[in-house]
């Protein structure tokens, strides 16, 4: 039986998938849905073992997170400058070389997302005054450009995995 304070961390971590703050900007009309999964271990109907995602009911200190937001131009225009930004939750750390997002430039902050870029041009200042390149661990958000402009009706799909802490 879990403690209280158990079921209280575990609902407060429901909450945030449920909820996760993404922000989009685009020039056009462009729809955005976001999804919290984990990933299961099932037999098919071969009697093969492989791996599903599922919507998130309960996750738990050591389990993975999978983060996917998808975008639709349901415009009639193409839409140009589509930017997903995406925060790390709390009591979340990223899963290195996870995050996903095709005709995407990915880039990263470690500042609470006032300004980002790619890995190792990232710096956290250390005690003493020096600098060190950033980690995965390190990193607050993460922010996807897409490429090009996304055409009238169609979607594109972003995401990354955390690990619960």
């Amino acid at each position: 039986m879990k403690s209280s304070g158990a079921t209280l961390f575990a609902i407060l971590l429901l909450v945030s998938f449920t909820s996760a703050p993404v922000a989009a900007q685009a020039d056009g009309d462009i729809v955005v849905q976001s999804i919290a999964e984990t990933e299961v271990e099932v037999t098919n109907s071969a009697g093969r073992k492989e791996k599903k995602r599922q919507l998130v009911a309960l996750a738990v200190p050591g389990s993975q997170v999978i983060y996917t937001t998808r975008f639709t131009n349901k415009g009639t225009k193409p839409a140009g400058n589509v930017v997903i930004n995406n925060p790390i939750p709390e009591n979340t750390v990223f899963v290195s070389g996870s995050a996903f997002g095709a005709g995407t430039a990915i880039t990263y902050s470690v500042n609470g997302g006032k300004s980002y870029d790619l890995p190792n041009k990232l710096k956290i200042k250390i005690p003493g005054g020096t600098e060190r390149t950033a980690e995965s661990r390190d990193y607050t958000h993460i922010r996807w450009h897409y490429v090009g402009e996304l055409a009238p009706g169609k979607r594109g799909e972003v995401g990354f995995r955390v690990l619960i802490k």
